[in-house]
């Protein structure tokens, strides 16, 4: 018989590693506690290891990409003080290898995954279904599942469950501990969101950042969509995320630099947005990442937080490598998950602590970490975009030779 495993939660994290069971000859099971599959979502970075792990995946052709064309002189800006604009190196411009998509593109790739395509069993996936209970006895798990649906609950035993159920997951709490033990605070704020339009006076597929110590709007251009919004700011009182209208904790936060005309139409978008994610900032910090058949995967194990700009990818390659080490450990799930974690945890650990790192580039701590992060990017651009601009003018030349022809 096919073992099977309950994969929870629909999110990158879930969809990989159930395509990663399925490579593996497992049966996986996805419940989702949304009553339907969330699209859209804000911008994210691909880093080389995620797109790696979108092919491994096999779901590289369902992968919808949307980075901007370069151009001479960047599409990437910065706001001053006095509202002058000014080029800065792009996210995107270094290292080569990232791929701009939506969070919306890689779940719908993953969705194509876990459909079948009529080469493979589709997954099953539960909608309004969560666990409420979970057990470990001899040689299973068994899970205490409620259908919100139907407002029933029922029991079922797996061979292995997975929470890939993000940074507050209920997998962990249930069998780890509490959040607190976990959740490592760092004392900050993001807003993301989607915009109808473009900043006025810039092109559609610019980038801006007007950044001020602690304090940072962030517009990501791309190619063929709506730029998004970012909006970030560290504070010492963390909000409850659901105590009062987050739209207007997030203007408090700002006012001030709504006198910036970016900020200002960044604001009036939230205002106007049908959806946005607002939540604090925290890091997950766990010993081992696996309790007996349980394993977490994704932000429920190792969140590093939006500043890293890891998440996706990381959960990508995680899942991906979930598999691969229960396919070649068949018999011994105890040494699938050591031989995971082992391999995994390096990689993990090195991207954790380099967020710190991004996060002065994000949003600066005080305004002599601001000057000097502007200054060495200010470096770094002059020399990348040489390069950049050598490369354009070597493909243009050459487009318009074989033109000529």
């Amino acid at each position: 018989m096919r073992k099977r495993a309950l994969v929870v939660g629909l999110g990158i994290a879930g969809m990989s590693a159930a395509i990663g069971l399925r490579r593996a000859g497992w049966t996986p099971v996805i419940v989702e506690q949304a009553a339907g599959r969330r699209t859209g979502g804000y911008f994210i970075f691909m880093f080389p290891e995620g797109v790696q792990a979108v092919a491994d995946l096999g779901v590289a052709d369902h992968l919808h990409t949307r980075n901007p064309r370069w151009r001479p002189g960047g599409n990437s800006w910065s706001v001053d003080r006095q509202g002058r604009r000014k080029p800065v190196l792009g996210l995107l411009d270094a290292p080569s290898g990232l791929a701009a998509v939506l969070r919306g593109d890689i779940e719908a790739a993953l969705w194509q995954g876990i459909a079948g395509n009529g080469t493979e069993d589709a997954v099953e996936v539960r909608f309004a279904t969560t666990p409420v209970e979970i057990t470990e006895g001899a040689g299973r798990v068994r899970v205490l599942l409620e259908d919100a649906g139907a407002g029933k609950q029922h029991s079922e035993d797996f061979d292995l469950v997975v929470g890939a159920d993000g940074m507050r997951s209920s997998v962990r709490r249930m069998v780890f501990g509490p959040d607190e033990d976990y959740l490592a605070n760092w004392k900050a704020v993001i807003c993301a969101f989607q915009l109808k339009e473009q900043v006025p006076s810039y092109e559609a597929s610019d980038s801006i950042i007007v950044s001020r110590p602690k304090r940072a709007v962030w517009v990501f251009g791309l190619a063929d969509h709506a730029p998004c919004a970012w909006l970030t700011y560290r504070t010492e009182d963390i909000p409850d995320r659901f105590a009062g209208p987050s739209v207007e904790q997030v203007r408090a936060a700002f006012s001030g630099m709504d006198d910036d005309p970016v900020v200002r139409h960044v604001l009036r978008s939230l205002e106007q947005a049908p959806d946005h994610v607002f939540d604090s900032i925290h890091q997950v910090k766990m010993p081992r990442w696996s309790k007996g058949r349980v394993v977490l995967v994704g932000d429920a194990a190792w969140c590093m937080n939006t500043y890293s700009a890891m998440g996706s990818s990381s959960s990508l390659r995680g899942g991906a490598a979930l598999g691969v080490a229960l396919r070649e450990h068949p018999g011994d799930l105890a040494a699938a998950l050591d031989a995971w974690e082992t391999g995994l945890r390096p990689y993990i650990t090195r991207q954790r602590r380099s967020a710190r790192v991004k996060q002065q580039r994000f949003v600066p701590s005080s305004r002599p970490a601001e000057v000097l992060v502007s200054g060495v990017l200010d470096l770094i651009r002059r020399v990348v975009h040489r390069r950049l601009a050598a490369e354009f003018t070597a493909a243009t030349a050459g487009a318009q030779s074989g033109t000529a022809r």
